[in-house]
């Protein structure tokens, strides 16, 4: 399902809203609501909004439980890592308890690391099918989403839930949640907005299926639903939204 906003302050609003709904039917139907939040610029006004009301009252925070997409491997203090956003912007301002928060980082090396954080979600999910209730993802104007980047061997995972690898065009280690276990949530949100999504986008969601160029095109939810919600520049060439 593809949604068009004018402009991403309504588009984060509309994001908020889906995430108190998505909140509040799990904690109802399971007793608990496990989310995997997304780094980069796009979910900020996501997360200003959810810690503000009316939106963070609405949210069972103390049944929440938040992961991660991937992250950069960086220690939580640096400013590129995923969770200190998510930390400065929504996690230190809710009521949701510490113990239940996980981000994607520890002293370690980062493939022992990706091992332990697979265990920490088979731990979560027991013997249920690994369902996240929802997946919050950005997508790069190279098409990459999570740390699903074009080209990696990553792609081509079919058994790990949780991997990590040496990028080298970013001179760096990335850990991501792999296609297979994001295809088993039972709600994917993109939020993607800008100009130089625009091609990208378009390929993902109107080209030939190639997704070792655009990764994106793996994110296929196997019984949930998916959901893009994006602005009126990144969907340009989509003459269908125009």
């Amino acid at each position: 399902m593809v949604t068009v906003f004018k402009d991403t302050a309504y588009l984060s609003q509309k994001a908020a809203e889906l995430f108190v709904q998505t909140a509040q039917e799990a904690v109802q139907k399971n007793g608990r609501f496990t989310v995997a939040l997304t780094g980069g610029s796009s979910p900020k006004m996501l997360y200003q909004l959810l810690a503000q009301s009316p939106y963070t009252e609405q949210v069972p925070w103390d049944k929440t439980f938040i992961f991660w997409g991937d992250e950069r491997w960086v220690p939580l203090s640096d400013e590129r890592s995923n969770a200190k956003m998510a930390k400065e912007t929504l996690l230190d301002q809710v009521p949701v308890p510490q113990e239940q928060i996980y981000p994607m980082w520890e002293d370690m090396e980062p493939e022992q690391y990706a091992q332990k954080y697979e265990q920490l979600l088979k731990d979560h999910f027991k013997d249920q099918v690994p369902a996240f209730d929802l997946i919050l993802l950005g997508m790069g104007d190279d098409g990459h989403t999570a740390s699903l980047f074009p080209g990696t061997e990553v792609l081509h995972e079919q058994t790990s839930w949780v991997k990590a690898y040496y990028l080298a065009p970013q001179s760096m280690y990335r850990i991501t949640l792999t296609a297979p276990l994001i295809n088993q949530a039972k709600k994917i949100l993109f939020l993607t907005f800008g100009n130089n999504k625009a091609e990208a986008l378009y390929q993902v969601l109107d080209g030939e299926r190639n997704p070792e160029k655009y990764p994106s095109q793996l994110i296929k939810p196997e019984h949930g639903e998916i959901y893009w919600f994006v602005d009126d520049k990144a969907v340009s060439k989509l003459l269908k939204y125009n």
